[in-house]
């Protein structure tokens, strides 16, 4: 294991905190419990009105590269102050050709936060602008960058990939969260790819206590933004299905999103109010208690018309953590984590005839919730922890601690 002791690691994301993105929060915790010092840098404000609780758990101080206003001199004075700390900016703007301007101008910004707070290296979640301005910020500095890809900046069709393998091939490092990831990015990208490394999101088992099902239980339970590739529309119809079938249920979708009133007037269409409930986004504690009392989690995941989908949702692994039988879809990395009729059911996606199917089967065999529900969380546990998982980032980030570089200071 890399001695993390002295590491300092700047983490670029495009927005921070977000309501969504709990492993993002997990991974920092995970890192900073390791020893590993974190600086967050986020390129916009928060919008959500909630946050999860572990949120408050994060000790690395946040800080934010904003451009709303800025005048040309406010662009000039932070190249004036990089340019002092690195003499080389000139010709490292080269690589900043056809980039647009507000990522040029927080790249400046975080080459001098690198100064400053004395960062050995910078990570970005996304390929997308927190790993452009990381990318920049990395030349500008001199210190080495790398990124986590994860689903929407890897499969939507907008998606830019010329700028993508500009990210890959400037990386020192590369992390996907599925094999199924690996495979596409490799396919896609050939040897530009060849630095990609499949680490899980990981989960913080101390949080997520095994309970096995109870015999009694009926009710679903769904959690994810209410957006086209969660496949909620899907979810109503197989509970459309159900009922029927006459089949005793409760649906409860945990979340919120664009599709929020699509969805609410599919329940009214098919008759379900009353059945299906939507009770909007909740804190992780909440959301907790009512999965681990669910029958069983829904997460019918579907390749968008746009081509996004998730990679490997998180909250999958929760569920599966805490005893809760999962029914998903075949996409992307989710066979990786639901092996179908092993520690999960799985039905191809679009599908709400066969989604139904495996919701009333599992509704209808306590047996089989039971044996899926054990082999889940021994899945979990020696794959998905989020302290093993973080173990093989920190690797990369430390490296070698006999080679390790020295801040970059400015210039006398």
């Amino acid at each position: 294991m890399s001695d993390a002791n002295g590491t300092r690691v700047g983490y670029v994301l495009k927005r921070y905190p977000r309501y969504s993105e709990t492993f993002i929060v997990n991974e920092i915790l995970a890192l900073e419990a390791a020893g590993v010092e974190i600086e967050i840098f986020s390129l916009l404000p928060p919008t959500d009105g909630h946050f999860q609780d572990i949120i408050s758990r994060v000790k690395a101080p946040v800080s934010y590269l904003e451009y709303a206003g800025i005048k040309t001199l406010d662009f000039w004075e932070a190249f004036k102050l990089a340019s002092q700390a690195y003499p080389n900016l000139w010709l490292c703007m080269r690589d900043a050709v056809n980039e647009e301007h507000e990522i040029v101008y927080q790249a400046l910004l975080l080459a001098n936060a690198i100064r400053d707070k004395g960062l050995h290296r910078l990570h970005a979640h996304f390929a997308s602008a927190a790993a452009g301005v990381a990318m920049l910020a990395s030349r500008f500095a001199g210190v080495p960058y790398s990124f986590t890809t994860h689903a929407k900046d890897i499969f939507h069709n907008n998606v830019n990939s010329d700028d993508f393998n500009r990210k890959l091939l400037n990386a020192e490092t590369v992390v996907t969260v599925s094999d199924y990831n690996v495979d596409f990015l490799q396919t896609k990208y050939g040897n530009s790819a060849q630095n990609v490394k499949r680490i899980y999101n990981g989960i913080d088992l101390d949080r997520f206590t095994f309970k096995p099902p109870q015999w009694n239980q009926n009710e679903i339970v769904a959690v994810g933004r209410l957006v086209e590739k969660k496949g909620f529309d899907d979810l109503i119809r197989a509970c459309a299905i159900l009922s029927e079938r006459n089949i005793e249920f409760n649906c409860r979708i945990i979340g919120t999103g664009e599709l929020l009133d699509d969805i609410r007037n599919l329940i009214k269409h098919f008759d379900l109010v009353g059945k299906v409930e939507l009770t909007g986004p909740q804190p992780q504690c909440e959301i907790i208690k009512h999965v681990q009392n669910a029958a069983l989690f829904a997460a019918p995941c579907l390749v968008g018309l746009d081509g996004n989908r998730d990679g490997l949702p998180t909250v999958l692994l929760e569920a599966m953590a805490l005893g809760t039988p999962c029914v998903s879809t075949d996409v992307t990395g989710i066979p990786e984590a639901i092996r179908n009729n092993d520690t999960g059911l799985l039905v191809s996606q679009r599908n709400p005839r066969g989604l139904a199917d495996a919701i009333e089967k599992l509704l209808g065999d306590f047996d089989l919730r039971l044996r899926i529900a054990q082999s889940a969380r021994r899945l979990v546990e020696s794959t998905f922890d989020v302290k093993q998982n973080s173990a093989a980032l920190r690797n990369i980030f430390c490296g070698d601690p006999q080679k390790r570089k020295e801040p970059v200071t400015a210039a006398l």
